[in-house]
């Protein structure tokens, strides 16, 4: 219908009630004026009057004509502007047009985002936790080894060489410590090669202090200089062996509380001593820091002294 209004010439155009009542209808009565204009030009064919078609009608059909030249119906018409008698349209705003993938993909972005902040968060509580658990631990072992106090005490032995050896020359040094003895069938060996392997893997790891094993005669009767230097000769170069009179064993077995008791005798006069089977790892301090037994290998026990470096910190201090 609008097309047909605007191809009239302008002394023809309808006025704004005219037009107003074509398009959106209303209870506005319809002058001769009017009916003249929408007779020739509304979207009824002719002769609407002469139909008995009502005001309603007309501006039902004059509605739908207007709605069907545009999508949008009334909102895309825009509004009649007074003046002249001219019509014009003036579309509404619609605001910027945004590509149908950006608003998804910003979206997907922003989940995204959300999601590691959130598991990055979570991570980071737990780590946290996690070395608070491992920092309460080290801090309570640490109160019941200063309780049990194990290695205070001195001693003095003679080593493989011959040279006097007493607690303090081992000060400023990690030391793995075992105490055994010659005549051991296979418990000693295995044990002591374990202590060996550990030291050679130590030595493999660039900055780490050097690990000085010492192994100390439970049996000072049987293993003299002689003996235990024939034995230590069996294992690792660096390997110090100790032993002494029974007395100064007894002492040194005592201030690290190991249990150690000769069996009987057979006709060769061979016996098997029993004794604890414990690896100890002694601190710079003197102190033991750990101890391993026999289901430790050598790989956990190396990571154990490892990781003892690493947070070392005196208990005498």
């Amino acid at each position: 219908m609008l097309r047909s209004f605007a191809s009239l010439p302008l002394w023809q155009v309808p006025p704004r009630r005219v037009l107003r009542i074509c398009l959106w209808g209303g209870p506005w009565p319809i002058s001769e004026q009017a009916r003249s204009y929408l007779a020739p030009h509304s979207c009824c064919s002719s002769g609407w009057q002469a139909k008995g078609i009502s005001h309603a009608n007309v501006s039902a059909r004059a509605c739908r004509t207007a709605q069907d030249i545009r999508p949008g119906g009334r909102r895309a018409l825009g509004r009649i502007r007074p003046g002249w008698g001219r019509a014009s349209l003036r579309p509404f705003s619609q605001g910027p047009l945004q590509s149908p993938a950006s608003g998804p993909h910003i979206q997907l972005r922003s989940r995204l985002l959300i999601t590691f902040l959130f598991g990055g968060g979570i991570l980071a509580a737990w780590l946290y936790v996690r070395r608070e658990k491992v920092q309460k631990e080290k801090l309570r072992r640490i109160e019941e080894l200063k309780k049990v106090a194990v290695g205070q005490g001195d001693f003095r032995l003679v080593d493989h060489t011959g040279r006097p050896r007493c607690k303090a020359d081992f000060r400023g040094s990690w030391v793995l410590l075992y105490f055994g003895f010659t005549h051991c069938p296979d418990i000693c060996p295995e044990e002591l090669e374990k202590v060996s392997q550990v030291v050679e893997l130590l030595d493999r790891e660039a900055g780490l202090p050097r690990v000085q094993p010492v192994f100390i005669t439970v049996d000072p009767e049987r293993d003299d200089v002689e003996a235990v230097a024939k034995y230590v000769r069996e294992f690792h170069p660096r390997l110090l062996g100790l032993t002494g009179t029974p007395e100064q064993v007894r002492e040194a077995g005592r201030a690290y509380r190991v249990y150690y008791s000769a069996g009987p005798k057979d006709e060769d006069d061979d016996y098997i001593v029993d004794h604890t089977v414990i690896v100890y790892l002694l601190a710079p301090d003197g102190l033991f820091v750990d101890y391993y037994n026999r289901s430790k290998t050598e790989a956990q026990i190396a990571q154990s002294v490892k990781g003892h470096m690493d947070t070392y910190r005196s208990l005498l201090s």
